[in-house]
């Protein structure tokens, strides 16, 4: 149990780019590389705060990384604003895995995370879901479904401090619907909860990650992606601490993040390449 967050931990963990090797070589490479890294770290446990939108790919990405390394990853699972909060207050996690790079960077430039650690490893996206016996398809009606008498209770984000909320909201405004359907919205903590409640019946309709959509628990509902050129940009990004305890361990499964492995993993989960994943100066475009 996570003093920090009152949530249980999951125990789960393999390559590092290498330019002009092809295919298979490149693999190769890029998995001794990272094993050279966790060569000194032994059988340690990386502690990673992680945001709710990857409860199903990061889960994924431990499994595959822990049948080539000692290293045990334990993942907490919650809203990216609630983990910058409690790390500024000395959360004792390694690695910080954002659904906004903003909070990343805020931590950079504190002090509080290593600079030459901060990597985009993806964008998130936005969609509209219901369950599959719910009579209203939000692929065919779009926004409009939202309006509609049968959809009592809209569950979303809470945008406060869950950069999916903050997307979703956004997204209404911008199509011009937010103050119709405002007041049946119902808040998740995060995204993750904000799907446990059109799940369970809660909310009739959720506007949640893609990632979640995809994942096997939620993959035969509804759904309707969002434009994306509704709202801003969901960059996600992971940094280290500079309090990390296992900072080996963890730069090692940094290195894993940034393979073409591990993007693809998170591209089968819905995820989009960042337009720029390479480390940059935080607070700048």
């Amino acid at each position: 149990m996570n003093r920090f967050t009152g949530k249980m931990v999951i125990d789960r963990k393999q390559n590092h780019k290498s330019p002009r090797v092809p295919g298979l070589f490149r693999g190769v490479l890029g998995l001794c590389a990272a094993l050279f890294f966790v060569a000194s770290a032994g059988a340690q446990t990386i502690r990673v705060a992680a945001a709710a939108d990857l409860q199903y790919a990061l889960a994924d990405l431990a499994g595959q990384y822990q049948k080539h390394s000692p290293a045990k990853l334990a993942i907490t699972y919650g809203s990216s604003g609630n983990f910058y909060a409690q790390i500024q207050n000395g959360a004792p996690f390694d690695l910080y895995f954002s659904a906004d790079v903003r909070y990343p960077e805020k931590l950079v430039e504190a002090g509080l995370a290593e600079t030459d650690s901060l990597y985009i490893y993806a964008r998130g996206r936005i969609v509209l879901w219901v369950a599959r016996d719910f009579p209203l398809d939000p692929a065919l009606l779009e926004w409009k479904i939202l309006e509609e008498p049968r959809v009592q209770k809209i569950a979303i984000a809470n945008p406060e401090h869950a950069p999916y909320g903050a997307a979703a909201v956004a997204a209404l405004k911008k199509a011009g619907i937010y103050e119709k359907v405002q007041a049946k919205f119902v808040y998740g903590e995060n995204i993750s909860q904000t799907a446990q409640f059109v799940q369970s019946g809660g909310a009739q309709l959720g506007i949640v990650a893609l990632s979640l959509a995809n994942s096997p628990a939620m993959h035969d509902g509804k759904r309707w992606e969002i434009p994306q050129e509704l709202y801003p940009p969901l960059n996600q990004a992971v940094v280290m601490l500079k309090s990390a305890q296992n900072q080996s361990a963890a730069r090692a499964f940094l290195e894993f993040a940034k393979t073409d492995a591990a993007r693809a993993t998170l591209k089968r989960y819905g995820f989009m390449a960042a337009e720029d994943s390479r480390v940059r100066s935080p607070g700048k475009p």
